[in-house]
């Protein structure tokens, strides 16, 4: 077994560890720290932020991607290394390996529509197939009803240890405080939506060794499998998009707001060329060039996998590029403001660089804008994906994301019979994701916003 690295999983993981080096400095800063602890007083804040962790767990799990050595004859032989495949992978590989023949509904223990099959007489019918992969025996209900409670034992247990590790010996008081609500943040609320996560995860993953639980596609793949699958593709679209768009609308919006004169001229002039141009071509031409280089190139892969990499990375870029402007153009004006209040003047009179006074008056007092478009832009920037993918300019046909799997069910939705579950199944997922999203944005505005009173 080999660990090997895609483009994006390194990005990944610098973003990981950039959180935890950020989250180091807030909480040596006994303001920020008070603020943060102001936002997640908010029970919708709290519940909020643990789907989102669930979500990137599962990012993680997708980001891990190694090589398993393969069975060979013989002592001298040379190890031979199989396709790449990530955690995520090895957790739903029955899921891979139990393809059926085509459609089947949810749940469902025959095929979705009807075969033409010849009997012992010869005589042709037509009829519904049984499923190849689904169990015929015990009560649906049973299954689920040891699932939930498996899931309700872990989901308990996982719990009963954070709080005895955060509580420092005391964690029966701890225990009594959060259960009666008495809490400091909402507790309560976090454990009651890992729980309940947890429980429909353990559900969902148990019952798919015997069921499909989402139906299947065309070609027989489970719908579950792909749902989860997509979820690292618009988790890095939402997050790494932002993180490239960031850097970009800070520098240029503080710099032509604060230095003025030609700089706000030709920065000025860059943002609004650029917005005059609908992103959506712009986007479709840039990733139209990188697909033709990638296929007068094909020597440049190994495997699909890191084909397909290779696009979202380079889509992930593209939409960085094409979505500074509209914070760059805030910051230049609150930038223009702030720098006429008394004690950036003081600074300037007493010779402080300009420099120095972007790091400690500027970006200081733009940190609630920034970090509220962030939030913002993450949830707009998946479904921009499923947007992208759906008219063909988005990630690889043959990656996993909600995107293709929304565009794979324009046409199975004017099927007779309609096949829904697969548009189910990516609404649902991005759903969750980006309402999550949207509900802690609107609690970091109410708490970080000056304007707003908490």
């Amino acid at each position: 077994m080999i660990f090997t690295l895609l483009w994006t999983d390194v990005m990944v993981w610098i973003l990981i560890a950039a959180l935890i080096v950020w989250g180091w400095v807030v909480s040596r800063s006994p303001q920020v720290k008070q603020q943060w602890h102001t936002i997640f007083k908010s029970g919708i804040a709290m519940a909020s932020a643990t789907i989102l962790l669930f979500y990137l767990f599962f990012t993680l799990l997708d980001s891990v991607h190694l090589r398993l050595a393969k069975e060979t004859e013989g002592k001298n032989t040379q190890v031979q290394y199989g396709e790449m495949v990530s955690l995520l992978d090895m957790m739903f590989s029955h899921n891979i390996r139990n393809t059926e023949r085509t459609y089947s509904a949810p749940f469902a223990t025959h095929e979705y529509a009807k075969s033409i099959v010849v009997d012992d007489r010869g005589v042709t019918q037509q009829e519904y197939l049984p499923l190849k992969h689904v169990s015929q025996e015990g009560s649906l209900f049973q299954k689920s009803l040891f699932a939930l409670l498996l899931g309700f034992v872990l989901s308990v247990l996982l719990i009963v240890l954070h709080i005895f590790l955060r509580s420092k010996g005391k964690g029966v008081v701890v225990i009594r405080q959060i259960v009666r609500g008495e809490s400091e943040l909402p507790w309560r609320t976090a454990y009651v939506t890992l729980s309940l996560l947890i429980m429909v995860f353990t559900w969902l993953y148990m019952l798919s060794y015997e069921y499909h639980v989402l139906g299947t596609d065309k070609v027989g793949g489970d719908v579950l499998y792909q749902s989860f699958k997509s979820i690292r593709t618009g988790v890095l679209i939402g997050i790494l998009t932002t993180l490239i768009m960031l850097p970009v609308a800070v520098i240029l919006g503080v710099s032509a707001g604060l230095f003025g004169g030609w700089v706000d001229d030709i920065i000025q002039y860059l943002y609004t060329t650029l917005s005059s141009i609908p992103g959506v071509l712009l986007i479709a031409a840039g990733v139209l060039m990188m697909q033709v280089t990638m296929d007068n190139n094909p020597t440049w892969f190994e495997t699909t996998l890191e084909r397909s990499d290779l696009r979202l990375l380079f889509l992930i870029v593209i939409l960085g590029v094409t979505s500074w402007t509209g914070l760059c153009r805030l910051l230049r004006a609150e930038t223009l403001k702030i720098s006429q209040i008394e004690f950036v003047t003081a600074a300037k009179a007493f010779g402080v660089g300009k420099w120095t006074i972007i790091r400690r008056h500027i970006i200081p007092n733009l940190m609630h804008i920034i970090l509220i478009s962030v939030v913002l832009d993450f949830s707009g920037l998946v479904l921009a994906e499923a947007v992208l993918s759906y008219v063909g300019v988005g990630v690889d046909p043959t990656m996993h994301s909600w995107g293709n799997m929304i565009n794979q069910a324009r046409l199975e939705m004017a099927r007779e019979p309609m096949v829904w579950w697969s548009l189910f199944s990516a609404f649902v997922f991005m759903f969750i994701l980006v309402l999550a999203a949207n509900l802690l944005s609107d609690r970091i505005q109410k708490v970080l916003d000056p304007r707003n009173k908490v």
